[in-house]
């Protein structure tokens, strides 16, 4: 018989709502799994157990008086660093904000609050959130718990082995360059970025962020099944009225045509034999389940958006702003990353050349919903590699550059604002492997049904439990 942490969302939900399990148990088995395997893998790094308990409580009290305590009732869930939730730093992995205490929550803590769920914990994230590892000099090192060899990903790096590890059924992250998809992969579960708009967001810890901020971060959940990864999404997407961008999009779009695009290489892409084995097998699974799947050699421009990506992350702050930042806060893998990524694509924009990026995004986002139109699920690598080894990043100015090159398809979504989903897929030895779907505006919907047929033709993942040193 299972143990409850290693339940899945869905589970522990329908347990604690029919009343054969207590939301206290649930939370009170999490905070236990935490325990146990946390010290192997530093992936929380924030800890309030009677916190965590007091909610818990909550939720069970409402059963008991007869009310609705929500869909996620009693299912434990990490928030990450970056986002505020009331009583604790927003750390964002940087010594520089380790006494910035939120007075209110995230609009992501609330949504989740709201539709029953328990925070046991917050997550790590690399320092600024801008590593695809996760390492920093408050916080130290997350560790993978597959093979504590390669990255955990980043920045959500922390949820996702948390997620993986069963220290909660869901994870938190967010996504501004693949930080909830590449964890996701790296850790061998699912995760999805969803559609800009879809889900509120507002840190009142901190300044308003630039406009490329705005337009290309989002919240996301991560989770070992499909099914949770839909259910995460529903608390997540509730209306919140601090975030002007928030659409009320409904969750569930028009019938659509089950025709998938495949794309090996796109935009020249090396993709390692391993990574394309899995996407082949995905699509093998795609047909299995009544999908028309065909491979195309180019799709429309990714690897265009990559120095778009960059001038809207960092160009509306200003290049030396950023830089002075990272400085003071003198984090070498930060310091790197500016170097090996912002060095070969961005030194200095202006007014007019910020203006350049963002008409020019409409050009590419045009191209992008047509082709969608025809082929509602486009199936590309996450990375061109097996998830990196740690630290590749800032081995060398070259492996510096080829983790940039890698990663291509990671950075260039959030220009277009599209959402992805990443499917863990079979194993390579220790290593995680998976893919990468993309879908049209608001069409998460189609991502969790070709996601559902590709995982429910795999092996169910189960929670990891990490060598202990």
């Amino acid at each position: 018989m299972a143990e409850l942490w290693e339940l899945d969302a869905t589970v522990i939900a329908a347990k604690v709502r029919a009343r054969e399990v207590s939301a206290r148990e649930v939370t009170s088995a999490a905070l236990a799994r935490l325990t146990a395997v946390n010290s192997a893998l530093n992936a929380v790094v924030q800890e309030f157990p009677q916190e965590a308990l007091a909610a818990a409580d909550r939720v069970d009290a409402a059963l008991a008086a007869g009310q609705d305590p929500g869909p996620m009732a009693g299912v434990p869930v990490t928030i990450k660093v970056n986002i505020d939730q009331t009583g604790h730093a927003t750390t964002n992995g940087l010594r520089l904000q380790k006494d910035l205490i939120a007075t209110s929550n995230n609009p992501v803590v609330d949504n989740f609050q709201h539709a029953g769920a328990v925070v046991i914990g917050r997550t790590n994230t690399p320092a600024f959130s801008m590593r695809w590892f996760t390492d920093n000099q408050l916080h130290g090192k997350t560790l993978n718990p597959h093979d504590p060899a390669i990255t955990p990903g980043g920045s959500s790096g922390g949820a996702a082995a948390a997620t993986a590890a069963g220290i909660g059924a869901v994870g938190h992250g967010n996504d501004i360059g693949g930080s909830v998809r590449y964890p996701a992969y790296a850790c061998g579960i699912h995760g999805l970025r969803p559609s800009f708009g879809r889900v509120a967001t507002f840190n009142a810890s901190g300044a308003e962020r630039s406009i490329g901020g705005q337009m290309m971060s989002v919240q996301g959940p991560m989770a070992r099944s499909i099914a949770d990864v839909r259910l995460a999404l529903a608390a997540m997407a509730g209306r919140d009225m601090r975030d002007p961008w928030w659409v009320p999009a409904p969750l569930q779009g028009p019938a659509f045509a089950r025709r998938a695009a495949l794309c090996i290489r796109p935009d020249g892409l090396e993709t390692a034999p391993e990574v394309e084995a899995a996407l082949r097998e995905a699509a093998a699974r795609l047909v299995d389940a009544g999908w028309h799947v065909q491979e195309m050699d180019t799709l429309p421009p990714l690897r265009e958006l990559v120095p778009l990506q960059l001038a809207l992350w960092f160009g509306g702050d200003g290049i030396e702003n950023v830089r002075a930042m990272v400085l003071r806060e003198g984090d070498p893998g930060a310091i790197a990353t500016l170097s090996n990524v912002l060095g070969k694509h961005l030194d200095s924009i202006d007014l007019p050349a910020f203006s350049s990026v963002l008409t020019r995004r409409a050009t590419y986002l045009r191209q992008w919903l047509a082709f969608l139109e025809d082929w509602p699920a486009v199936l590309i690598p996450n990375s061109a590699h097996l998830p990196m080894p740690q630290d590749f990043d800032i081995q060398s100015p070259e492996t510096g550059a080829i983790a940039a090159e890698i990663q291509m398809t990671q950075l260039a979504l959030p220009v277009l604002g599209l959402p992805g989903l990443s499917v863990a897929m079979d194993k390579v030895g220790r290593v995680p492997n998976g893919v990468q779907i993309i879908a049209s505006r608001f069409r998460e919907d189609i991502l969790l049904a070709a996601g559902e047929d590709i995982a429910s033709r795999g092996a169910p993942i189960m929670p990891v439990t990490p060598a202990m040193g």
